[in-house]
């Protein structure tokens, strides 16, 4: 398996987003609605030797991404660690319009006919159907259109959805996932959890390996369920060749 970057430079400062303080949240969002505010904060950790960079899926990162295309002479060895999906845009886009026009938003805006064409061949009735697979790898494609030509190491599945996942306990969904992930885009899958020692312990279980798993990891146990205790015995008898094991959150 090949190993992930030692470290990887995250988003949430740049969409307003800090667990601890309403306030500074509020602050890192005012500070970074000018996009170019977020660029300079990229140049400064690459002139400080980071080459790797965690983005989630959300309307922004859009943005963002195509400015790396654009300059790609510039970032060009750049790894990208992408999470998707970004769920507050579904749950937005579901309360607004509905479950299947939400899907149907998603899968087919700003599609090419010919690529959706190629998307209800793939699906065919998917959506009617609940093939859970076929649109488990609809929404993948959707979401991992935006990444389209940048140098992704990892693509994470975001934790909300993971522990979902976790919780009925749906191990075809994680097989599914993972050999897709590999077998598409030719990378590493990743998962982002909030109780990774679960995680790991059933994945284990199930035989699925080669797989990157992120959690928060900090002094305090903040977002790291069930205890300090549970993610220190797990990560001392880890086995790094079947999972390379990311820390969030950490400070």
């Amino acid at each position: 398996m090949e190993k992930i970057d030692r470290i990887i430079f995250g988003d949430n400062q740049f969409f307003g987003i800090n667990h601890m303080s309403e306030e500074k949240a509020q602050q890192l969002a005012e500070k970074f609605y000018d996009i170019q505010n977020i660029y300079n904060v990229y140049d400064i950790a690459f002139d400080n030797g980071i080459k790797a960079i965690m983005l989630n899926s959300n309307e922004r990162a859009k943005e963002i991404c195509e400015y790396f295309r654009q300059n790609k002479s510039k970032y060009g060895d750049i790894a990208w660690y992408p999470s998707i999906p970004y769920p507050h845009k579904y749950a937005n886009l579901v309360a607004e319009k509905g479950i299947f026009p939400a899907i149907n938003e998603v899968l087919f805006a700003n599609n090419s006919v010919g690529g959706a064409l190629s998307m209800i061949a793939k699906g065919g009735m998917a959506v009617l159907g609940k093939d859970v697979i076929k649109l488990m790898q609809m929404l993948v494609d959707a979401e991992a259109k935006m990444f389209k030509g940048l140098n992704v190491k990892v693509l994470f599945l975001q934790n909300i959805i993971t522990d979902l996942i976790l919780g009925y306990e749906m191990r075809q969904i994680f097989e599914a996932y993972c050999d897709y992930i590999r077998k598409k885009y030719g990378v590493l899958p990743g998962l982002i959890t909030q109780n990774m020692p679960r995680l790991k312990q059933k994945l284990e279980e199930w035989g699925i390996d080669e797989v990157v798993i992120c959690s928060s990891i900090n002094k305090i146990g903040y977002l790291m369920s069930p205890s300090i205790q549970a993610y220190t015995d797990a990560i001392e008898k880890n086995d790094p060749q079947k999972y390379q094991l990311m820390a969030m959150g950490s400070t």
